[in-house]
């Protein structure tokens, strides 16, 4: 019987910006990314939790009570364990090992963008940017799993109190309420829990990790496509982005990424 059980798939999400309407001149203000990877459950995401579990110990040694978590802000500001990555050998070996695991996961990614400047100029009483992000965010995923005939759910990572009331609520106007593309039955046949699940940092979660180190070197690049700002970023950055090349969601019978993999609001 297990075998006629459809496939099921968790999208783990991050955001790149922040969630107000303020500073909007500023180009890292204006525009809020939600960035999203979804591996199917079992071996290939079992698979990739291993290996960078094994990267982590690799490169900073065992801690079973206190694991190294991956935080983009941490790494690069050398906090905490990641002090060690100033010594310039131990850094090529971690960005080397990385850049590893992210090109052999077998995961998908969508990135969703609002620009929030042009939805304020363009609607008085606009709904909170995140609301937007997670609607377009969840037709891509569950557009996906419509199309394999398969089920999921959503997690992400707990910010507060006041930040994971505005992830609640974004994410159930959606599933109780549809969008203009998607009916909630849409969402609902797809979706296997009405409520997204949350998880705080110190949870150790490997796809929440991935979606954190990935979220703002993928922003810039799609800002940098469109000539919204002059310089993407080199070295890490750029090599993120050539790993994930492959990892874009697309349209299944032309491979179109614009629209599936890569959204702008």
């Amino acid at each position: 019987m297990t075998e006629n059980r459809p496939k099921r798939f968790r999208l783990y999400i991050d955001e790149s910006g922040d969630h107000t309407y303020n500073l909007l001149d500023d180009p890292s203000h204006r525009y809020l990314a939600l960035l999203g990877v979804w591996f199917q459950q079992g071996e290939d995401y079992v698979e990739f939790s291993d290996r960078l579990e094994s990267l982590k110990r690799d490169i900073f040694g065992p801690r079973p009570d206190k694991p190294v978590i991956l935080h983009r802000s941490d790494i690069i500001n050398r906090k905490g364990p990641f002090g060690i990555l100033c010594n310039p050998s131990i850094q090529r070996k971690f960005d080397k090992g990385l850049l590893e695991v992210i090109e052999d996961a077998k995961f998908k990614m969508a990135c969703v963008i609002i620009d929030k400047k042009k939805h304020l100029d363009n609607y008085s009483s606009p709904f909170h940017p995140y609301h937007y992000c997670m609607a377009s965010m969840l037709e891509r995923f569950c557009g996906r799993l419509r199309f394999l005939n398969a089920v999921g759910d959503v997690l992400a990572e707990s910010r507060g109190k006041e930040e994971d009331l505005q992830l609640r609520q974004a994410y159930e106007r959606v599933f109780e309420s549809g969008t203009h593309w998607f009916s909630h039955e849409d969402f609902q046949r797809t979706l296997t829990s009405k409520k997204i699940k949350i998880q705080p940092k110190v949870a150790n979660i490997a796809g929440l990790q991935l979606a954190d180190v990935l979220a703002h070197p993928i922003k810039q690049g799609m800002l940098a496509e469109k000539g919204l700002i002059k310089d993407a970023g080199k070295a890490f950055g750029e090599e993120v982005r050539e790993v994930t090349m492959k990892k874009w969601n697309s349209r299944a019978a032309t491979q179109q990424v614009d629209g599936y993999g890569k959204k702008w609001l």
